[in-house]
């Protein structure tokens, strides 16, 4: 396989499947039968992340709703460690917590499992060439979550050692949330905050919370 997710000698989109039933990953493949090349499958969060490291596609199509943490907890896993491999939601879910929770971990489209299997080959195809990639209705969730959310003023190298997840838990952390709060509003898990305050204070050079707060007040980051 090369290096942009293609098997050599085919023009085939690499592509693994996340899902825990696994009926519903047989029905996949057989529905997107030759038009994309899938490579593997997995029906559990941890299964999914140590396959999707060793084969690396150039898209997975990724559950929302598992039993392990779900789409999110791969993301979590691996979207910053395979900058070329692309995830893409295939849920039965169209709530709009659902979308923006996964879209915001890093997923680069949402499909509803009511999609064709033509469109579905067609979705695959886009996200692998770095398009967006929504089901009707789904992208304007994410445009109006996107265009709410306040956005933190870069003054210095340090603020600018954060990803822009982690500048949203600090502004949360800094205005006294929770770790369960802050879960609730982002979308995501509290191991997942957990992780990420770990890191801002990491990076920061910082040992709690409260010096946190200092730091942010400083900056008026709120």
């Amino acid at each position: 396989m090369t290096d942009s997710g293609v098997t050599d000698g085919s023009d085939l989109t690499t592509v693994f499947l996340v899902d825990d039933h696994a009926m519903f990953r047989a029905g996949v493949r057989a529905e997107l039968g030759d038009k994309v090349n899938v490579v593997g499958e997995a029906g559990s969060v941890d299964e999914a992340i140590t396959r999707i490291r060793l084969l690396r596609p150039a898209v997975v199509l990724l559950d929302v709703h598992m039993p392990d943490g779900g789409g999110q907890a791969v993301l979590a896993a691996l979207n910053t460690e395979l900058p070329d491999t692309r995830f893409l939601a295939l849920s039965v879910s169209d709530a709009a917590e659902d979308v923006i929770g996964v879209i915001r971990a890093g997923a680069r489209g949402y499909v509803t499992k009511t999609i064709s299997s033509t469109e579905l080959a067609d979705a695959v195809r886009r996200v692998a060439e770095g398009d967006v990639v929504f089901s009707p209705r789904l992208a304007g969730f994410v445009l109006d979550a996107f265009r709410d959310a306040p956005a933190i003023p870069s003054a210095d190298p340090e603020l600018d050692q954060l990803t822009p997840r982690e500048r949203e838990v600090l502004r949360l952390l800094a205005r006294g949330y929770a770790y369960k709060e802050i879960a609730s509003e982002l979308f995501i898990s509290i191991k997942t905050v957990e992780t990420h305050a770990s890191n801002v204070l990491r990076k920061l050079q910082l040992s709690n919370r409260h010096q946190l707060a200092r730091w942010a007040a400083d900056r008026r980051i709120t």
